[in-house]
């Protein structure tokens, strides 16, 4: 008996997630603020990496920019110090009127400082020393969003074995040694939030790409193990998000094409779409973000569809072969640099 009462009570706990997720289409959640708060990004020197930390400076939150190039990385430190010294003049601009009215700024504008740090995440005793050097030099990391990515670009049996290994170290092994190195501290204070930039690739598949889709599905993977080992500990206070875009404009993928009549309706995302639809998420702790919507559709019909089938939609949409064009240009690319240094 006691087995078919908890049956109801699971039953009614489901059915309450489905409205409160509804409530949530209907109503927009208020977003929590990051101000003041340390907030790790990796791959920090370009693409998402790069716009993820100006939207986290304009919440004031205290940014830890890592990347491997030091010179994209310290541009985009730059990019922040012109994001702070804006709001600081503003603040003191509204400075005589906020003291007339008897307010108080909650966080003062020149606390905001952006720290950067020259780090391989794919090498683990390079992210556990760099992790060392933030805790000494800032203190303890409340966001971290694990966002560096590298993509081969070759087929699978024309692939070297080192970029296959470095595709998987970067893309899915970092996130272990990241999250090693600041979870710990979460759990002491049961607060923090831990953001997964993966890819629709780490939902579904295609051709050509076998590592890149192989590293990003551990990257899912790891991250709703680790969702579900904090729900099992009641950790409530330390949130998840994972980040899963369609292909984005950023060029890593260029040349990547679908059919041309799909195109028009699936056209790659603009990064900065891209990324405020992810900041929307992780600042309403929102699990699970897939942009466009579709996403969640094709993900839902992948499960559901015999193979087959899922290869008949594939060719439909000429996304089975949509990465050939990209591995094309990536070959002639390498072939032009071999040429040009005399190999």
């Amino acid at each position: 008996m006691n087995i078919l009462l908890e049956l109801f009570v699971v039953t009614f706990r489901v059915l309450w997630a489905f409205v409160l997720a509804a409530a949530k289409w209907l109503v927009r959640p208020k977003e929590k603020s990051v101000a003041g708060q340390v907030c790790l990004i990796t791959g920090a020197g370009s693409g998402l990496g790069r716009l993820f930390a100006l939207e986290f400076a304009r919440r004031r939150a205290l940014l830890v920019l890592w990347d491997i190039n030091t010179q994209s990385n310290e541009e985009t430190a730059g990019m922040v110090r012109h994001i702070y010294r804006e709001m600081a003049e503003t603040a003191a601009a509204a400075a005589p009127r906020v003291a007339g009215e008897g307010e108080k700024d909650a966080l003062p504008h020149c606390d905001l400082q952006v720290y950067t740090y020259t780090c391989d995440v794919g090498k683990r005793e390079n992210v556990y020393s760099t992790a060392e050097r933030v805790r000494k030099e800032v203190g303890e990391v409340s966001v971290l969003v694990n966002n560096a990515g590298v993509v081969s670009g070759h087929h699978l049996l024309e692939c070297p074995d080192e970029l296959i290994e470095r595709t998987m170290m970067v893309n899915c092994h970092a996130h272990f040694w990241t999250t090693k190195a600041f979870l710990p501290k979460m759990l002491e204070m049961n607060h923090g939030h831990i953001v997964t930039v993966a890819s629709s690739l780490g939902l579904f598949s295609t051709a050509g790409v076998e590592d890149y889709c192989a590293s990003k599905f551990g990257a899912v993977g790891f991250h709703e193990s680790l969702s579900h080992e904090l729900k099992a500990a009641e950790k409530d206070g330390i949130k998840t998000t994972l980040v899963c875009p369609y292909l984005v404009d950023t060029g890593m993928f260029r040349g990547c094409r679908i059919r041309k009549e799909i195109e028009p309706f699936l056209p790659p995302l603009k990064p900065e779409y891209c990324v405020k639809q992810a900041m929307r998420a992780i600042l309403t702790d929102q699990p699970m973000i897939c942009t466009p919507r579709l996403m969640y559709m094709v993900t839902f019909m992948k499960s559901i569809l015999p193979f087959e089938a899922v290869v008949c939609m594939y060719r439909f949409l000429g996304a089975d072969k949509c990465m050939y064009p990209f591995i094309a240009q990536r070959k002639q690319a390498t072939n032009n640099n071999e040429a040009k240094n005399g190999i």
